[in-house]
């Protein structure tokens, strides 16, 4: 591949990330501003409807994140009363999550989270697509040095960003 070529490729992948990167930002504003929740607490929130009584594994795995993001989230899901989270009738280890009504509204009036555009985007690719573009971003990621670091839920503020928030408007 010629140095022109490389050079339209690159440009052309980060075009794309662009604009994959400013509808996921939209999306996750207009959450925010419809519901007054991060678009990760939407999301979870959704995945939590629909398997009403879900242990968080099953959040997790619906949310295809790790059981530890998902239990924080749904942490602040139940101190603001949109979800509840008690001992599952089958097993007393186990936490059966559930929605609140409250929380149910809030979902009435947003549009999709925007990591399930994300996904529904991505479930729409072809399969070799699919695990060409997967095989891609890893890559991606090792060039960039950040293939070692956990990848999170989207568009969820680390909580020292959020605590900054919070105090700033405490002023």
């Amino acid at each position: 591949m010629s140095k022109a070529e490389r050079d339209e490729n690159v440009i052309m992948s980060v075009d794309a990330f662009r604009r994959v990167l400013r509808e996921l930002r939209i999306a996750a504003r207009r959450t925010e501003l419809e519901t007054g929740l991060s678009a990760a607490q939407m999301f979870v929130l959704t995945a939590a409807n629909d398997s009403p009584g879900a242990s968080l594994n099953a959040i997790a795995e619906q949310t295809m994140t790790d059981r530890s993001s998902v239990a924080a989230i749904v942490d602040r899901l139940v101190e603001q009363g949109l979800a509840t989270r008690d001992k599952s009738g089958d097993d007393r280890r186990r936490a059966s999550v559930a929605v609140t009504a409250r929380g149910k509204r809030a979902m009435g009036k947003s549009a999709p989270a925007p990591t399930a555009l994300l996904i529904a985007g991505l479930r729409a690719l072809n399969p070799a697509e699919l695990k060409g573009l997967s095989k891609g971003l890893i890559a991606l990621t090792r060039g960039m040095g950040i293939a070692h670091q956990p990848p999170g839920m989207l568009f969820e503020d680390s909580k020292p960003a959020r605590r900054a928030r919070a105090k700033s408007a405490r002023r």
